[in-house]
């Protein structure tokens, strides 16, 4: 049985490297000396892999350093796939990775990629890092394949093994081994494809296809607000036919469905197409948090507040609920619309890790928020914690007057001021 070693034991490496650890020798790698120290001692700290679940995986070691994967014979890379200021594939961790890689390849070896990337990247980019730094000659002496993370970080119902994997390979027979080796720990089963490059455009239009949807449901509240309609009212009323989409309006950020459709139209313009509904839903959802911040301040001055005097509490900063992650989150963008406005904007989230939010975004989280301070409390994420708390609780944060935003609706109708 083939050695297998995982490269990067973030939200995608770790809960992969701990399903095969269930059923085989498999390495975790990272160059985080901190992060491989805390999975030594069984401490994961997105939360995505619990203490005994690491146990579980008996087949499971860790290390940073590179010896310790040079015996392996399949190389599974999970690194993330940012953009840049200008909206443009950072690729940097997927090269630096390959070349990473390439110094240990070897005659026979297989390099796996599930980092989301445009059509083309895997063969374009990635192999010529392997070739060049391994002096090896690609589908003669090593191999490649693709398989598209479908991580779907805090939920605890969609795991890495109940989720339908797609599979491919860079010849036939690297194809059938490729699916094989994921379809031994996939309970969902496998998808193959018939090329390394209908996988890639396969896990670029899943979330590009999410966007698109979420940029409907948001152009549509801008619109029911001036109707004076609740949008999820609408919503509710449309969900009663047996084939309409249910999804609602909101902040995308993260990883994933904020970042992705940007690779997409990447790789169209550099073909000489130029996407136009694609970037148009980006513009529409990458505008959300100044909206959501300007519909907050018109609502506080209705209720008679001095908007640069005002204090508000955002209640979350990661991208989404239930999940520390605070990569890409939009939030940051109602936050910082605030601060324009004049307000003095506190943040707290039981998630986030402080050290981090201070790191990311220069935001110092506020842990116990003093009850009666606030002019307008923001919900933006709502965490279990948060959700579950009745608006009689949320309301005692705020003056008498304090507006109430349920950024997502998850209040019953009429418990809050206003929502998008």
């Amino acid at each position: 049985m083939k050695k297998i070693a995982v490269i990067g034991l973030g939200y995608v490496g770790l809960p992969l490297a701990a399903a095969f650890g269930e059923k085989r020798e498999i390495i975790g790698f990272d160059i985080n000396k901190k992060r491989i120290a805390e999975l030594k001692d069984g401490v994961d700290f997105t939360r995505e892999v619990s203490r005994e679940e690491l146990a579980a995986a008996s087949g499971l070691s860790f290390t940073d350093n590179l010896e310790g994967i040079r015996d392996c014979q399949i190389y599974i890379v999970t690194v993330p796939t940012p953009i840049d200021e200008f909206k443009t594939p950072d690729l940097t961790p997927l090269v630096k990775a390959s070349e990473t890689v390439g110094k240990v390849l070897k005659q026979g070896d297989i390099v796996i990629y599930e980092s989301t990337v445009y059509p083309g990247a895997t063969e374009e980019v990635c192999v010529p890092v392997l070739e060049k730094v391994s002096g090896l000659a690609f589908n003669k002496d090593f191999f490649a394949g693709y398989s598209p993370e479908r991580i779907n970080p805090g939920d605890k119902e969609h795991r890495v093994t109940s989720i339908m994997k797609v599979t491919s390979g860079s010849t036939p027979d690297i194809a059938d081994e490729v699916d094989a080796l994921y379809a031994s720990v996939i309970t969902a089963g496998t998808h193959k494809a018939s090329s390394i490059k209908v996988a890639e455009a396969a896990k670029v239009i899943e979330n590009t296809q999410r966007d698109l949807n979420i940029a409907l449901m948001n152009e549509l509240s801008m619109i029911f607000s001036r109707l004076k309609i609740d949008t999820h009212e609408v919503l509710a009323a449309a969900g009663t036919k047996w084939n309409f989409l249910p999804f609602k309006p909101g902040l995308v950020g993260g990883h994933c469905i904020g970042v992705d459709p940007y690779y997409l139209t990447h790789k169209a313009q550099a073909i000489g197409y130029h996407p136009e509904i694609i970037l148009s839903g980006r513009r529409v959802n990458d505008n959300m948090g100044p909206y959501a911040a300007a519909e907050l301040v018109k609502a506080m001055i209705k209720a008679g507040h001095t908007v640069a005097s005002s204090r508000v509490l955002v209640m979350g900063l990661t991208f989404k609920e239930n999940c520390p992650d605070l990569r890409n989150t939009r939030v940051i963008d109602v936050i910082r619309e605030l601060e324009d406005f004049g307000c003095s904007v506190d943040v707290t989230d039981c998630w986030a890790d402080n050290a981090e939010a201070e790191h990311e975004y220069g935001i110092s989280l506020v842990e116990s928020p003093k009850p009666g301070d606030y002019d307008a409390l923001f919900l933006a994420v709502p965490h279990r914690e948060y959700a579950g708390k009745p608006s009689k609780e949320l309301r005692a944060y705020l003056k008498d007057n304090g507006v109430l935003f349920d950024l997502k609706g998850v209040l019953p109708l009429g418990e809050a001021d206003l929502r998008l």
